[in-house]
């Protein structure tokens, strides 16, 4: 038996996300369809942010990376995906699974925090939210988004496999890669639970820390229209939270977790290619102010032509 060690030109070949195949076409096209909007809402969250002066404030500046982040992610994991569904290669180059690592939502705990001074101190946000601490503050979740993946591949790199490799999932998710290793797992399995742990423990208590001080806030106000207003302007921030941060803990931060493969990968299609189209519809598109900037936009385009 032939052990070799891992590297760029390594391959592995990728299951389907079904073992159904007359449900291959019709989940073609509804990850297809997924994946358009996707792009569609995200880069054009962007560059509404971007063209319109209204939305020069700091929290449309944490959604524009968010929306990079999301469309970035998604593009990582869902044209595979797509690939498979309806080719016979179901190849990947190993280089491709490394990809799929290096994006993280830490960006949602930044904008908890943005949240948190709109609503607790908001004669003081814009000077509190300066420019260069916006910009700190994303650097900083980029830097520790990656920290974690660059840890696992550095790792990753170190391992040998041994004849020919098949991942049980529709994309190069780290605990599928390390099951078919020639190496002991447990200790890539402790450094993901170790990893994973510490990131959502670390974001949900900025994100929990925030919203005492936001739920204070609040519950001072008189008016009971006010307070109402108050807490819906971060009641899709929770629900965006709730949907990501509680598929991940279920998937990697319960130790000895016994989930089937199946069912991680169904879970794993809400963080990767769910998630990434509803933030838009969550955050942005919700909000009045949105909503005229895209029919602006709508009408101007539909006039030119």
């Amino acid at each position: 038996m032939v052990v070799r060690n891992l590297s760029v030109e390594t391959t592995f070949a990728l299951l389907d996300f079904t073992d159904h195949p007359e449900l291959q076409v019709p989940l073609f096209l509804v990850f297809l369809l997924v994946y358009i909007i996707t792009v569609v809402e995200n880069l054009g969250m962007i560059m509404i942010i971007k063209i319109n002066p209204k939305f020069q404030t700091p929290i449309y500046f944490f959604l524009s990376h968010l929306s990079f982040v999301d469309s970035c992610y998604s593009s990582s994991v869902t044209p595979k995906l797509l690939e498979n569904l309806v080719l016979a290669d179901k190849s990947i180059f190993y280089s491709s699974c490394m990809l799929q690592y290096f994006l993280s939502c830490t960006a949602v705990a930044v904008m908890a925090c943005d949240r948190f001074v709109a609503i607790c101190n908001p004669l003081l946000y814009t000077v509190v939210m300066s420019q260069r601490l916006c910009a700190l503050l994303v650097a900083g979740s980029y830097i520790w988004g990656m920290f974690g993946p660059l840890v696992l591949l550095c790792y990753a790199l170190r391992l040998s496999f041994s004849g020919f490799n098949v991942i049980n999932h529709f994309f190069c998710e780290y605990t599928a890669l390390i099951a078919v290793s020639s190496f002991d797992i447990h200790l890539p399995h402790l450094l993901l639970f170790g990893f994973a742990t510490f990131n959502e423990v670390s974001t949900l208590l900025i994100i929990l820390t925030s919203y005492v001080f936001i739920v204070v806030t609040v519950l001072k106000i008189r008016s009971a229209s006010g307070r109402r207003k108050a807490f819906s302007t971060c009641a899709s921030h929770l629900t965006a939270i709730t949907i990501f941060h509680g598929t991940i803990l279920s998937l990697y931060c319960v130790p000895n977790s016994k989930n089937s493969r199946q069912t991680v990968k169904v879970a794993s299609v809400f963080y990767t290619v769910v998630n990434p189209m509803l933030n838009p519809l969550i955050y942005s598109l919700r909000n009045k102010d949105v909503k005229e900037a895209v029919w602006k936009l709508v009408d101007k385009k539909v006039l030119f032509h």
